[in-house]
């Protein structure tokens, strides 16, 4: 598939935020954030700069995984509100420029879905192959996830003794995707979101949804499982002009190429580039620049219609299993000494502000650095202030705490009683009486002001977006230095990763005579010598972009 007008791709240079209703906002104070809570916080988001909403699952749930476990597809959760109310949300988001995407889970459902209810009942159900069931479980079968939670994928059901598949929890049942009318059904489940004004989804646990090693070769597998995704992005394309599929693809890089659809592009839009950001953390574990450019220089080069998803935090565990023991050990050593730090043998749960000891110096470098690697930058409800983590609630969850919008009675997210509250509020240096967005919005030295800024210098440099990277090379290991280049222009940043100031000389190619570097943080401008040198200073742990002008460019500095 190749598109060749490229308006319809307004996903290349968004500005991604990805929202919990139930932790955001409760605006009928039972202690649980909702929908309406969400359409007044509308003009937040806007001046934030947020050019499309992420909502995590809103469906009907006994919430056995935080919602991940849906028993309804077509519903929303009555705590959050009514369908009339999503419609609302997406119809105030839209009024404001801001598209909205939601979670696609077709991996599993809930053991309380009325398929698998159905599907347990007996045998001969119709409902039975929309699950994987064994007579007993494979001699070799899949590592369980949850470690320490679940010790098998295979649970038996003592109503019909069989076993039934779960990659994740035993309360989350997989679906059986070699069965044509299950895929049906996955098209329908998208059909209907769009038609009520989404944009297009997150799709969750992608390499697991076509996985068909569990079933039986009698049963008939897919005969590339990828044609699968193919044919869910054909439908996206028929359906919506728009319309998008940003992949959950934990793989090494070569794998990640597959599921984007090569050079055909007709398989995933985008995918979070989970290897960068575990590399970023080695790379502030060590203070040295050099692993996060190694795994940016590996990346694969996209066609046109493809992208890459940046992220520092997302609502799981900070997983890190892609670097090998003694790397992932560094991490945890850095940032989550503590076994309660940890979770699963393989990520942190923790908030990048906790993690970096508050320094406000780093934090910004990081944020910084997310704004302008190539790709669509992705933000977690609350970094924008720094929010921190409770670790009393444990796992994953701990960084799932409700939005802080004041110094107030919990945060101001809620008037409930704090022991109705979805999740408790932290109540440590990180509290609403510290972290705050009503203090911040008039604070111009706060984050949130200059995360505001980062997110109006990335809109306003096209680059970011649709431009090449380049590592700039130098002999400063602290000091990542790149250029992104496109038909727009070229821009430049430089990100220390340590803590002593730092002296980088670069030699730039492609400048002529006059050409000039105009800083995008702060005033100033630096004028390139012959041959393209320049040097550039950076504080401990700073960090600059620098917009490249050549003598006759037109746009603004």
């Amino acid at each position: 598939m190749r598109i060749t007008d490229t308006s319809d791709l307004w996903w290349k240079s968004a500005v991604i935020y990805c929202v919990d209703i139930k932790t955001f906002l409760d605006w009928n104070d039972d202690g649980v954030g909702d929908f309406e809570g969400l359409a007044h916080r509308m003009d937040y988001l806007h001046e934030l700069g947020v050019t499309c909403l992420w909502l995590m699952p809103f469906y009907p749930s006994p919430n056995r995984d935080d919602g991940y476990d849906i028993s309804d597809f077509y519903s929303v959760d009555p705590r959050l509100g009514d369908l009339g109310d999503a419609v609302e949300v997406i119809r105030t988001a839209r009024d404001r420029g801001m598209r909205v995407i939601i979670d696609l889970v077709v991996n599993h459902t809930s053991v309380k879905h009325p398929w698998f209810v159905a599907s347990r009942s007996s045998k001969t159900n119709k409902y039975r192959d929309f699950y994987v069931w064994r007579d007993s479980p494979p001699k070799h079968s899949e590592p369980v996830s949850f470690p320490g939670e679940e010790t098998s994928v295979w649970q038996l059901d003592k109503k019909t003794n069989q076993y039934y598949l779960h990659s994740f929890y035993k309360e989350q049942p997989d679906l059986n995707v070699v069965n044509p009318k299950v895929r049906d059904e996955m098209v329908k489940i998208m059909g209907f979101w769009l038609e009520l004004g989404i944009s297009g989804f997150r799709v969750d646990a992608v390499p697991f949804i076509l996985d068909t090693e569990g079933v039986l070769p009698e049963e008939g597998v897919l005969d590339h499982p990828l044609d699968f995704l193919r044919s869910l992005r054909e439908f996206l394309g028929r359906r919506s002009g728009e319309g998008m599929l940003l992949g959950e693809v934990n793989l090494p890089h070569k794998d990640q190429l597959r599921y984007f659809g090569g050079d055909d592009a007709d398989g995933l839009t985008m995918q979070f580039d989970f290897i960068a950001m575990e590399n970023m953390y080695l790379s502030l574990a060590r203070s040295d620049a050099r692993p996060l450019a190694r795994a940016l220089k590996a990346r694969p080069p996209l066609p046109v219609e493809a992208q890459w998803a940046n992220f520092v935090r997302n609502h799981d565990e900070l997983t890190l299993d892609k670097l090998s023991e003694s790397e992932r050990q560094e991490v945890f050593d850095a940032f989550g000494p503590e076994e309660n730090m940890r979770a699963y043998n393989r990520g942190i749960v923790r908030r990048l502000p906790t993690m970096l000891g508050g320094d406000p110096r780093r934090i910004r470098m990081v944020y910084s650095l997310l704004f302008s690697l190539p790709g669509t930058p992705v933000l977690f409800y609350g970094e924008e202030l720094g929010m921190g983590e409770n670790l009393n609630i444990g796992g994953r969850m701990s960084v799932r705490t409700p939005m802080q919008w004041a110094p107030t009675r919990n945060g101001g997210f809620s008037n409930a009683p704090a022991s109705r509250l979805v999740a408790p509020i932290p109540d440590d240096g990180y509290s609403p009486e510290h972290i705050n967005a009503s203090e911040q919005r008039h604070d111009p030295d706060s984050l949130l002001h200059f995360v505001r800024k980062l997110i109006e210098r990335n809109r306003a440099s096209v680059e970011i977006g649709w431009g090449d990277l380049e590592i700039l090379e130098h002999p400063v290991p602290a000091v990542l230095a790149h250029a992104v280049s496109g038909a727009e222009g070229r821009m430049i940043a430089l990100h220390n990763f340590g803590s002593n100031p730092a002296t980088v000389d670069l030699e730039l190619r492609d400048t002529v005579d006059g050409t000039i570097l105009v800083d995008l943080l702060v005033e100033g401008t630096v004028a390139v010598g012959p041959r393209g040198a320049v040097q550039l200073l950076l504080d401990g742990y700073g960090c600059r972009w620098l917009r490249v002008l050549d003598p006759g460019d037109k746009r603004l500095g």
